[in-house]
């Protein structure tokens, strides 16, 4: 790996903005439920309350005292009370077509099982580093749309390079992120990408099955590791559901973040779970904003 980054338009403001609203989750949590007050939460995070407020105003559109609602540790609780989402009546009305609910336009298409059989032997991949709005990430790309996309900011890039890449241990990879740029830009809503997010994937049928209702839970709602695994036909596979959640190769773009615990815990999350609290708060801040 090099040291060179790919930015995404304005990244360095977006990487700046998911590091202050993970310290912000830390210090919320080391206050043990107790609501901080905006001069109280900026000052603990080094910043004067008129720059904390902007920075989460353009993060996420809305102000710091709504907006620990979501950061705090019951929200997982209170979108499962509220924002449910029954994964076979969504499947029902159809993924592709208007009744499709996943925010994102995707397509799709699969790899061969001799591709996976393989290792990748042949195929050519390309991968980069990109600033998101959930900090660093790494990318994986074939010619035919993303293979792989991680996240950094917990684990360390070299340990998310590592993780995508053994996926496809015979395939030759080549650093190239102007080859991805397109469709992580689409991924994150920048460029002018109007095609979407190609992605290029194999998996298990049953791994399949799960990421296709996985993509069926719209932006700022949850579902249950339990209710997945109804919704793919097996009531009883909830830990192999967590499994194939857990090897989701593309986060965020199939939102395996939107899955929680029946309890209303967050469960668990590959790439940390820092991250998976920050993108579900992201989204049901933004979806409340545009309310």
């Amino acid at each position: 790996m090099t040291e060179a980054i790919s930015r995404l338009p304005e990244a360095t403001g977006q990487a700046y903005h998911y590091r202050v609203i993970a310290r912000a989750i830390a210090e919320l949590d080391a206050a043990g439920g107790e609501r901080l007050a905006l001069p109280d939460l900026a000052a603990r995070l080094g910043m004067s309350p008129a720059h904390f407020q902007r920075v989460f105003s353009q993060w996420v559109g809305v102000s710091p005292k709504r907006y620990q609602q979501y950061l705090a540790l019951g929200h997982a609780r209170q979108l499962l009370a509220e924002r449910f989402t029954v994964l076979e009546a969504a499947l029902g009305a159809g993924l592709s077509g208007p009744g499709r609910l996943h925010d994102l336009f995707l397509r799709w298409e699969a790899m061969t099982p001799g591709d996976y059989a393989r290792g990748g032997a042949g195929l050519d991949i390309a991968w980069g580093r990109f600033d998101t709005p959930f900090g660093p990430a790494i990318a994986m790309g074939t010619e035919r749309g993303l293979c792989g996309l991680g996240f950094a900011a917990e684990m360390g890039e070299a340990a998310v390079f590592d993780d995508l890449a053994r996926r496809w241990p015979k395939a030759h990879l080549e650093e190239a992120p102007e080859r991805l740029r397109p469709w992580v830009e689409a991924a994150f809503g920048g460029g002018a990408n109007d095609r979407g997010t190609a992605l290029h994937l194999i998996g298990a049928p049953f791994q399949i099955k799960v990421w296709e209702a996985l993509l069926a839970i719209p932006s700022g709602h949850v579902t249950t590791y339990s209710e997945l695994a109804v919704a793919v036909g097996n009531p009883r596979a909830v830990r192999a559901v967590g499994t194939a959640v857990g090897r989701n190769p593309v986060s965020f773009l199939i939102p395996c973040h939107r899955a929680i615990a029946r309890s209303g815990g967050l469960g668990g999350y590959h790439w940390g779970l820092p991250v998976k609290r920050a993108m579900l708060a992201w989204e049901a801040a933004r979806r409340d904003a545009g309310d």
